[in-house]
């Protein structure tokens, strides 16, 4: 027992020195292993991820972390029919605010959605984000080409 903890205390000390003397040993690998996880994602991966943190600071507020809205004031992005039908009108929301009357899933909403500030990157990120989640399914990627040529 008393040999174990001197191997366990001598390998703790090794392993503090090798870090105090180079601190990316031990690092290293963490980093080359991200490098290759983040690697093999696609792109629509990639801006999923991104959109999920927009969607988590701008959106999750009025359309739930479910995508579910509240059902009177705000509609739902989970399996809406107006973000499958109408990709440019949902682009534009995002992009430059939603006010007026809009029916989602055959239910009216008449409600304001400020502008956000976002870029095209971001709404772009956000679009590929809420229509692939939840029961959203979506073939064709946003681009942020795609968000430029979107007008007010």
């Amino acid at each position: 027992m008393l040999f174990t903890k001197i191997n366990i205390g001598l390998s703790l000390l090794l392993l503090g020195g090798l870090y105090f003397s180079n601190p990316t040993i031990l690092t290293d690998s963490t980093k080359e292993y991200l490098s290759i996880k983040q690697q093999q994602q696609t792109p629509l991966q990639k801006s999923m991820a991104r959109g999920k943190d927009v969607y988590t600071d701008f959106c999750i507020q009025c359309h739930l972390a479910t995508g579910k809205g509240n059902g009177t004031t705000f509609p739902p992005l989970d399996g809406s029919d107006w973000l499958k039908k109408k990709r440019t009108e949902s682009i534009h929301a995002i992009k430059y605010g939603q006010k007026g009357e809009i029916v989602v899933n055959g239910k009216k909403y008449n409600g304001i959605m400020p502008p956000m500030g976002l870029s095209d990157e971001e709404v772009a990120d956000v679009m590929n984000y809420v229509s692939n989640s939840w029961t959203n399914k979506s073939k064709k990627m946003v681009t942020n080409k795609e968000v430029a040529l979107v007008k007010p």
